[in-house]
């Protein structure tokens, strides 16, 4: 081999060298955070690698009329959210109680509600509980948000050694900076103060000082300005839920009959609530040859 051509195969080498050495830091640096499109939708999905705020064009929700059974809470949440979209002061919201109750659904249709009522731009994004404990770096992306925002954390609640609630903590306190007065937090659980008793009952077992780590942890529930209370719904109040869906859907299945299947599906079931009342629906809708919006 000549001179050049050995001069060309150690250029072609240390090429190959470089883009191999890019290569690996790439993948150690992870990947590049996304651009973040505020106008394509109204509600995101928090992905926390990217900073990536991903939208949902057609966000898994029902009307706010057809939420039947709570509605106090309904009301007071919709308030709130009204008056957080108007620019006036707002409670972060806990809302916790019975499974199947609507918790979820409620936050998702008042959003809905409260932005087509006032015209607001305004956004629902969604954290998944593994992602908990990137709330600030959420927080700190949101600080330029150019809209109102609700942070949405879904089936909240810790176990034990999950330490992720004191993310939480930070945002609900805002830390030195603050929170942010465009940005909210709502959240739902089935646990009143977010932490199983048997918790905090090590804490107060294992601690120097006992009450101080059970407070700790306790606290966390009182940093919500709102707490809503779901219960186990009354047949009344289940009943009401299935007159509701069969209506706006016009489902065919006369009253009496559609009471008396109901009342056999929540009892198969061994419970009523909404969300029995909505798989009930669905398999009443599938049965007369209906689709579901």
């Amino acid at each position: 081999m000549d001179e050049r051509a050995l001069d060309g195969h150690r250029i072609d080498t240390l090429i190959a060298e470089v883009r191999k050495l890019s290569a690996a830091l790439e993948r150690i640096a992870g990947p590049a955070p996304a651009e973040n499109d505020w106008a394509a939708a109204d509600c995101f999905v928090w992905s926390p690698q990217r900073r990536h705020l991903q939208p949902v064009p057609r966000p898994n929700r029902i009307g706010l009329a057809l939420i039947k059974g709570v509605d106090h809470v309904r009301d007071i949440l919709h308030e709130n959210t009204r008056r957080f979209a108007d620019g006036l002061p707002a409670n972060n919201v806990l809302l916790w109680g019975a499974r199947g109750m609507g918790k979820s659904s409620l936050v998702k249709s008042v959003h809905a509600a409260v932005a087509s009522e006032t015209g607001v731009a305004l956004k629902l994004i969604e954290v998944h509980r593994e992602d908990i404990a990137t709330l600030p770096l959420l927080l700190d992306l949101l600080r330029d948000a150019p809209a109102p925002v609700i942070v949405f954390c879904d089936d909240l609640s810790f176990d034990h050694d999950d330490t992720s609630y004191k993310s939480l903590k930070a945002v609900l306190d805002g830390g030195v900076e603050g929170r942010p007065a465009h940005v909210l937090l709502y959240a739902t659980s089935n646990r009143r103060h977010l932490l199983p008793r048997d918790m905090m009952e090590n804490e107060r077992s294992t601690a120097i000082n006992p009450s101080e780590a059970v407070e700790e942890k306790v606290s966390l529930s009182d940093r919500f300005g709102l707490w809503l209370g779901f219960h186990k719904c009354s047949q009344e109040d289940y009943l009401a839920m299935i007159d509701g869906y069969a209506q706006a859907f016009g489902l065919e299945t006369p009253c009496a009959q559609l009471h008396a299947e109901a009342l056999t599906w929540a009892t198969t079931r061994g419970a009523r609530s909404g969300r029995v009342a909505w798989q009930f629906i669905q398999d009443l809708a599938g049965r007369e040859g209906r689709r579901l919006p």
